[in-house]
């Protein structure tokens, strides 16, 4: 970290120098020249004058309290006394910077949701089939994700993934799903490579995932679930819907994951829809009253996101249109 030395004459005021020895000591006409993200040092007149945006714990004399305030209102992170150092400067300098660290990390979440949307699958066009997709999370990352992509001419692959948990980790591992997937040609590809990198890397986290292969001619889908709920639902013009249930385990649980695959077909204006759990959450009840309402709102053409939701919501849907 660094040290400014001080424009006025302060008495004593080498004792900074002597309370933190790894301080560097620089001067105001080359603050440009060192790295923005590290924490100085400085008399709080230098930086009422200068205004930097250099992360800054301001010291000032004991009867400078309105500067302090000022400096404070212009962004300073803390202030100390020149006569008056905290007892363990070195700690407290630590403790300042860990939560300089944790506010710059959350100015970054805009930015990083951004960015994780980006890796979202572009819109694609489908012989006889339209693509629809919804993609909420309850914070600013999520740790739902969905994908699609053309394996040939008359096929596409897609799936949707719910990781455990929430926050930073959870949403890493969406991005690294996007990544590492390596546009796989079918389901068992796909899940056995997830399960495998996530049990080898001994990460502690779990993916729950449905996964599946549609033919964009003969109108089959075959699909794997891997511990996720809620099930898939097969929509069709004038029929009950049709729950699909499995039981399987979710991935990164065990090396020896069997994959299960199951055909369906889909009929003119059939849809195959798919979501995480954090759909449930705005119906009221246990899981199989949130699940009927669910099923009933994705009908009805009714579902809608409530404008804070306490899970991440994602909902894939495949409809058949000739």
């Amino acid at each position: 970290m660094y040290f400014i030395q001080p424009t006025r004459d302060i008495p004593n005021s080498d004792q900074i120098l002597n309370a933190l020895p790894g301080l560097q000591m620089i001067h105001i006409e080359n603050i440009h020249l060192y790295d923005p993200t590290i924490i100085v040092i400085a008399d709080v007149h230098d930086y009422l004058q200068h205004q930097w945006h250099l992360p800054t714990v301001v010291i000032a004399g004991e009867n400078e309290g309105a500067a302090l305030s000022q400096a404070w209102e212009s962004g300073a992170l803390a202030g100390w006394i020149w006569d008056h150092l905290p007892d363990h400067p070195e700690h407290a300098l630590s403790r300042i910077d860990a939560q300089y660290k944790r506010n710059q990390d959350s100015r970054d979440l805009p930015t990083a949701a951004a960015l994780q949307k980006k890796l979202l699958p572009n819109p694609v066009e489908l012989q006889n089939y339209q693509v629809e997709a919804l993609f909420k999370p309850s914070a600013y990352l999520s740790g739902d994700w969905y994908d699609y992509w053309k394996i040939s001419d008359q096929e596409v692959l897609f799936y949707l993934a719910d990781v455990s948990g929430h926050g930073v980790a959870s949403s890493l591992l969406t991005s690294w799903m996007a990544a590492f997937h390596g546009r796989a040609k079918t389901v068992r590809e796909l899940i056995t490579k997830l399960n495998g990198m996530l049990v080898q890397e001994n990460i502690e986290k779990h993916i729950t995932m449905i996964a599946g292969v549609l033919n964009l001619e003969t109108h089959v889908l075959t699909w794997s679930s891997a511990g996720h709920y809620p099930p898939p639902i097969i929509l069709e013009p004038s029929q009950p819907p049709r729950i699909l249930n499995t039981s399987s385990f979710p991935l990164g649980l065990t090396e020896n994951l069997e994959v299960e695959e199951y055909e369906c077909s889909l009929t003119h204006q059939a849809r195959f829809i798919i979501c995480s759990d954090g759909a449930l959450e705005p119906f009221d009840g246990g899981l199989n009253e949130q699940f009927s309402q669910l099923v009933f709102h994705l009908q009805n053409q009714s579902f809608q996101t409530p404008d804070h939701v306490p899970d991440d919501i994602a909902i894939l849907s495949l409809r058949r249109m000739n």
